[in-house]
């Protein structure tokens, strides 16, 4: 037999792929963003309570048990944070973690970033998954602690590093704390949107780093 011959032939064991055969990793995608698109109509229209596994399971169009396999435990409010944490990542248009532009000009850079989040706010889709996890998070300290540590202190950070970078370029008071500035940036944002006191707006995300700056920057 020829060289050409020997490398021709197919070992008897030899598995072909099946170009047709379905591929089990994008199913499973699929199935899981039907799973977080479900858990967060679901939300938005009967309410936290009135959400259950198996109604998300009925909506996505798959078995109850693919949720208890793939979020063991507390499956409901799991589920609902991994989708939240999906939506506000598309939301932003890439990965949790991408900085906040350094244009030279703190003001305006904090301006945008303050009036995206109160339009994120205003957003029914965020509203009210973001206060179903809000409240859960109160009775469930290991689902609060999840979500502040793969949301808020992200986000929280990203004030952090602008604030810092402000500061190492000599903007910004060397004793101030760049902790606490953000608190006073997104504190107060949170708060009126959390307890409805008065209109979430640009206007007043504005009035919020006019205030926190006049006590931040350096003064000449």
């Amino acid at each position: 037999m020829s060289d050409t011959e020997t490398s021709d032939a197919k070992a008897p064991d030899a598995k072909v792929p099946d170009p047709k055969a379905p591929d089990a990793s994008r199913r499973s995608e699929r199935s899981r963003r039907a799973i977080y698109a479900a858990a967060l109509a679901l939300v938005a229209e009967h309410g936290y309570a009135r959400t259950t596994v198996e109604g998300i399971a009925a909506r996505a169009g798959v078995g109850k048990q693919t949720i208890y396999r793939w979020w063991p435990a507390n499956s409901k409010a799991a589920v609902l944070l991994e989708a939240f944490l999906d939506l506000a990542e598309e939301a932003a248009g890439g990965p949790a973690g991408s900085e906040i532009p350094d244009t030279g000009d703190l003001a305006a850079d904090l301006k945008a970033v303050l009036r995206a989040t109160v339009d994120e706010l205003n957003d029914p889709a965020f509203d009210r998954t973001a206060r179903a996890l809000a409240a859960e998070g109160i009775v469930d300290p290991d689902l609060g602690a999840e979500f502040t540590a793969r949301l808020l202190e992200p986000q929280l950070g990203l004030y952090e590093r602008r604030i810092e970078a402000a500061r190492a370029a000599g903007l910004v008071d060397p004793a101030a704390d760049p902790r606490i500035a953000l608190e006073l940036l997104v504190g107060p944002l949170h708060h009126r949107w959390l307890n409805r006191t008065l209109p979430l707006t640009h206007a007043y995300a504005d009035a919020l780093v006019d205030l926190v700056l006049r006590g931040l920057l350096v003064r000449k």
